[in-house]
């Protein structure tokens, strides 16, 4: 039986994956960019999405202060490395909204996304709903229609969050994920986007593609991770 199938397991490993996280955020030396966009949203409350890539997960609370900034929900799939993902951030304040777009070619095995999609829209009435829109299986950086399809309905504005840290650990997965080490160098870029009135979604896709791209190579420029 694959380890993160047990219940136990995946409690205990989930644990020890929060705790290690947030030892690395209180040694980290951050630096913010933009930060201005974010505190605006904080400030006014209300829903928003907090995008960033799959591949930064493992940095994103860092990114979102509970203490002033609004309630926040994480868009995490129905799978069981899923489950072990929404055990670990739920532990860092962001419990779960679980499902994920389905696979368009297998309908038949989709990871309930109507539901999240409802339930996403719900919490966007009220607070923050984080989305990696090339989650959960990639191609990585490639931006899906769920975020802007969410971004349309509910008409709350798209944070894109840039996350990275030096030295990190990458991960050998399809999205090569970062995961901090301690007392390194930290960066958070911020960036704000609306779904355009009567805009094209093929169109958006490719502007908040490039936005998400950007923002993510600044903050590697700012820390010196490599691509």
């Amino acid at each position: 039986m694959r380890p993160l199938r047990n219940p136990f397991i995946q409690s205990a490993l989930a644990w020890l994956l929060a705790q290690w996280m947030q030892f690395c955020f209180a040694t980290i030396r951050w630096t913010h960019e933009n930060q201005a966009v974010a505190e605006q949203i904080w400030a006014q409350g209300g829903g928003v999405l907090c995008v960033f890539w799959h591949s930064r997960i493992g940095l994103a609370p860092a990114s979102w202060p509970l203490e002033r900034a609004q309630p926040a929900k994480g868009l995490i799939s129905l799978s069981a490395d899923g489950e072990f993902i929404a055990k670990a951030v739920a532990r860092q304040g962001f419990p779960a909204v679980r499902g994920s777009s389905a696979n368009k070619d297998k309908a038949d095995r989709a990871k309930g996304g109507s539901q999240a999609l409802r339930d996403g829209l719900k919490q966007l009435k009220i607070g923050a709903l984080a989305v990696t829109p090339d989650g959960p299986r990639g191609p990585a950086n490639t931006m899906a229609e769920g975020l802007p399809l969410m971004a349309k309905l509910s008409k709350a504005p798209a944070l894109f969050i840039g996350l990275s840290c030096n030295p990190a650990i990458r991960l050998n997965s399809w999205d090569r994920a970062v995961l901090p080490l301690p007392f390194g160098k930290g960066a958070i870029v911020w960036d704000r986007a609306e779904f355009p009135e009567g805009g094209d979604m093929t169109g958006v896709i490719e502007d908040w593609t490039a936005r998400m791209n950007a923002v993510e190579a600044r903050a590697d420029a700012i820390t010196g991770l490599k691509p």
